[in-house]
């Protein structure tokens, strides 16, 4: 059981329709009566084309809404297929989250995750910045060293840092249900906040009802980056209620 203040992030990825915001309603019933909604904060980041609506649905709620990634340019341009966090905003997104490992794999370099961080702050979003090792590195014990890259060039220039959230997700971890042993997860998210002091720390990485027991025994991490299973209303809520209990 924990009384710390939680983060529960959940990460759409591409999923959902207009239909799919129905099922908000159970997770806003379910906060608004949670005795530990005080000690928590939930943050949906769906698909660019659900941040508008999904932020009317939750208006009066205490849940936020933020995006899945944004364009490193604060300005308008030639850039199709691409939002900048100035026109996230417009629309209501609150946080936004860079570096995602599956966007790394897609060819997007630590020194470009840096501006993106810089043009989201710049737009007063709230950065949830990702970092995490592949399986290759883990076999090469140089997880450390990789993370180590990843915050310094990914934070490079960037002095005030009090609107960011860091979130551990190693890559090998992400939609294989494998999560690290409790130790090692424990020394890892302590090497991050080492580094940076005073920042929270979330885990990502197949967190699901089935895990999470494991997961909340780790006492220094402050929430969760939850992908699959934040599109199950059910799942979500049991992920919440367990990390309590």
């Amino acid at each position: 059981m924990t009384n710390k203040y939680m983060y529960f992030i959940a990460n759409w990825k591409m999923f959902g329709g207009l239909n799919s915001l129905n099922s908000l309603h159970k997770v806003v019933k379910f906060f608004k009566n949670f005795k530990n909604n005080k000690f928590s904060k939930i943050i949906y980041c769906p698909p660019n084309t659900l941040i508008r609506p999904m932020s009317k649905k939750l208006k009066f709620t205490n849940i936020e809404v933020g995006a899945q990634n944004c364009h490193e340019n604060l300005s308008y341009g030639a850039f199709t297929g691409s939002v900048n966090s100035k026109m996230l905003k417009s629309v209501g997104a609150k946080y936004v989250i860079i570096g995602h490992s599956e966007n790394r794999q897609e060819g997007e370099t630590n020194k470009l995750i840096n501006l993106k961080i810089k043009s989201a702050l710049n737009s007063n979003l709230k950065v949830i910045f990702c970092i995490g090792e592949t399986q290759k590195e883990k076999r090469k014990k140089i997880t450390k060293q990789i993370l180590n890259k990843q915050l310094s060039l990914g934070l490079h220039k960037i002095r005030n840092k009090k609107n960011i959230i860091i979130a551990y997700e190693p890559v090998w971890s992400i939609g294989t249900g494998l999560i690290p042993k409790s130790k090692q997860l424990f020394e890892t998210i302590s090497f991050i906040k080492n580094k940076n002091k005073s920042l929270k720390v979330l885990y990502g990485g197949s967190v699901n009802p089935k895990n999470i027991d494991q997961l909340k025994s780790i006492s220094n991490i402050d929430g969760y980056l939850i992908g699959g299973a934040s599109q199950d209303s059910k799942k979500f809520i049991d992920i919440i209620k367990k990390t309590y209990n």
